[in-house]
């Protein structure tokens, strides 16, 4: 534990008058850094919290003190209520922003922070548990003249009711939310989501309600202080998702823009969803809305929502000194500011939406996105706002949300901040792991996306798989493959102690060409042969093109065209053996790969190679047995969901290589399956 600010301020940190003087965030990444910004700006303390597998994450870097919780796990380290209090206690701390997720809505929580003696930056205890319990809200919402989705009792589900969604009742996210669209699927998938919603807020509650296959995901952001002023600041939209969790997030909605006396009704609504419970700081009401304007309640989020910087730039409010002054018992004006320009924000997450939205873990070598103006900070002027939990070098581990930052833009039309997002993406070197970057981009860029037509089933009605494309085309890519052969190429030049001087690639045969191989997760291996002839470059299949400058981080090539050659640039940065080039054409990453393979690591036709880190939580087989093609074998958890491992083919499972509690790695071999017509030949003979 370093030593706490308050330790120099005379062992001060208790609240006095009201105020505020040392704050300690229960959290961890973007969102414990965003808190951490507002407070230096206001002139408070800080104090983090962090698990062992955080010990070097930046928020621990930035707070003034830093407690850690020891372990890894949620439920070993940032749901553990009570070492967090203690952490506040130790350092000085006086108040306690829970951010969102983890505790955040935990009115037991709430209640233990106030009886410590210590502010509770957040509603009132009353509103977290009216709120906190999905089924029990939806009754009172519909009571206080809110109009709602009914719910549904999983065990008297009929067919005609079909399909419905099931909902974890403690926390949102995403996390423990199913579609069940036939009756057989439906206790399984209870199961399942029991399990998911148990391990990420501590509590198994599930409810059902009618899914609507197509809406709009509406929300209302609130802001209520102690002296009866509510305010509705201004409603987001946020209806493209992904396995029910938001992705991109923007202010103000295209669907309210454009329909009469649609915002009035909202704001309405939301204010006296606020009333009907006493409210008090930041809230938001979600509501799920059709193209005709009518909305239904979904839920009330008693805490600060990750999409906050839409408002925040729209509004030029700062709604975590907001939080904090209300919690300190100042009171709001009677009015909130208009809104003013568009504001969108993407989640950028490590994770292959091509590939079942597999999340990836890992080092980040790099993020660097152009444009940024600003970090966790208002914009007033076009531009682009990061908010990150990451920085180079951070791991991204198993244990928590792959969530790697926010990236948000401001301009005075809808049009230009998608075009200033979706630009600063596309340029963004992000090297180490496997993003969602290429569908944020080609989203943003979409058709649809830009006439405001954003419904929840946006990937459905697109086509997942063409928005999921790389970016760079295939030819664009094998040409950053040259120059990354090239690169390659003058690093060796660089590092050679006798002949550094020579030519790469120099044959006393000059007919003969050097050959480079790599591996593209897109388009599988690319072999690149070049050779030096008096100082000039020649690349196999490549025709005219001219290297102009090749350096170990830069190549600068001359493309051949109809109307003469264009020069294009290329930036080249190494990690062993991955290669990641960027170029205005678009993000390559690729592995160098050997010239000659190890027999041994080969591996076995059948087998079922761990897409991720994580733990074995279930076996759905036993060695020996007849498995069908996408029958589940296994199921690991990791960053908080469950992921199904199924049979590649039909056949007989020969080998499970793993037991239930076991934690694995990435590309680690979790079983074998005999495929049915070597078992059906082998039985012949």
């Amino acid at each position: 534990m370093t030593a706490s600010r308050s330790d120099s301020m005379g062992g001060g940190g208790r609240v006095t008058g009201g105020h505020i003087t040392n704050v300690l965030v229960a959290n961890r990444g973007e969102i414990a850094r965003r808190v951490f910004a507002t407070c230096r700006r206001m002139g408070l303390g800080t104090v983090a919290v962090y698990s062992e597998a955080d010990a070097a994450a930046p928020h621990v870097a930035e707070a003034d003190a830093a407690v850690l919780l020891p372990g890894n796990t949620p439920g070993e380290t940032y749901l553990r209520g009570e070492l967090i209090i203690d952490a506040a206690l130790a350092t000085g701390a006086d108040a306690i922003h829970p951010g969102y997720g983890f505790l955040s809505e935990n009115a037991d929580f709430a209640r233990a922070v106030l009886a410590a003696g210590l502010v509770w930056i957040g509603p009132p205890v009353e509103a977290i548990e009216q709120m906190g319990s999905k089924v029990a809200s939806k009754k009172m919402m519909d009571a206080a003249g809110v109009p709602v989705l009914a719910e549904l009792d999983p065990a008297e589900v009929t067919e005609a009711q079909l399909p419905v969604l099931i909902k974890a009742s403690a926390g949102g996210g995403g996390r423990g939310m199913r579609v069940v669209r036939s009756l057989g699927e439906l206790e399984p998938q209870i199961e399942a989501a029991r399990r998911e919603a148990q391990s990420a807020f501590g509590d198994p509650t599930v409810f059902c309600e009618r899914y609507l296959e197509t809406g709009r995901h509406i929300e209302v952001q609130v802001m209520a202080d102690t002296h009866g002023t509510i305010w509705a600041v201004g409603e987001r939209e946020c209806s493209i998702q992904r396995r029910h969790q938001k992705v991109i997030e923007e202010a103000p909605s295209p669907l309210v823009e454009r329909t009469d006396g649609m915002r009035a009704r909202l704001f309405e609504a939301a204010r006296l969803a606020a009333g009907a419970i006493g409210y008090t700081g930041a809230g938001t009401v979600e509501f799920l809305a059709d193209e005709r304007g009518d909305f239904f309640f979904l839920e009330m989020n008693t805490r600060l929502q990750v999409e906050h910087p839409v408002t925040e730039c729209t509004t030029g409010l700062d709604l975590v000194r907001l939080q904090l002054e209300v919690a300190s018992g100042d009171a709001l004006p009677t009015e909130p500011p208009a809104m003013h320009g568009h504001s969108i924000e993407v989640r950028l997450y490590a994770e292959d939406p091509a590939h079942d939205w597999q999340p990836q873990s890992g080092t980040v070598h790099r993020i660097d996105i152009p444009l940024v103006a600003t970090e966790f900070d208002l914009l007033d002027r076009p531009g682009v706002r990061l908010d990150t939990g990451v920085v180079d070098g951070s791991i991204v581990g198993v244990h928590y949300d792959p969530m790697l930052a926010k990236v948000i833009s401001y301009a005075e039309t809808r049009s230009e901040a998608a075009r200033l997002l979706a630009t600063a993406l596309h340029r963004a070197k992000i090297h180490g792991l496997v993003t969602n970057r290429d569908l944020l981009v080609r989203v943003l860029r979409h058709p649809a996306f830009l006439a405001g037509d954003t419904d929840t089933a946006f990937f459905d009605t697109h086509g997942l798989d063409t928005l999921a494309a790389p970016l760079v085309s295939a030819a664009d890519e094998a040409l950053s493959i040259v120059a990354a052969a090239l690169a390659d190429a003058a690093a060796n030049r660089t590092a050679a102690r006798v002949g550094g001087g020579l030519p790469s690639g120099w044959r006393n045969l000059p007919s003969q060409s050097t050959h480079k191989l790599f591996e593209s997760r897109t388009s599988g291996t690319h072999d690149v042969g070049y050779r030096y002839t008096r100082g000039v470059v020649s690349v196999d299949g490549y025709d005219g093109l001219e290297l102009v400058e090749a350096a170990t981080d830069r190549v600068v090539l001359a493309v051949p065209g109809e109307r003469g050659p264009v020069r294009r640039h290329f930036a080249v940065a190494r990690y062993g053996e991955l290669v990641c080039v960027d170029s205005p054409l678009g993000p390559v990453s690729v592995r160098r790969l050997p010239r000659f393979s190890d027999p041994a690591d080969q591996v076995a036709t059948g087998s079922l190679l761990a897409p991720m880190p994580g733990s074995v939580i279930r076996l759905g087989a036993e060695v020996g047995s007849r498995v069908e093609q996408g029958q589940p074998i296994l199921w690991l958890e990791a960053m908080k969901m469950e992921h199904t491992i199924a049979a590649p083919a039909a056949g007989v499972l020969s080998a499970v290589n793993v037991t239930v509690g076991q934690q694995v790695d990435v590309g680690a071999v979790l079983a074998v399956v005999d495929p049915a017509e070597g078992n059906e030949t082998q039985e012949s003979k």
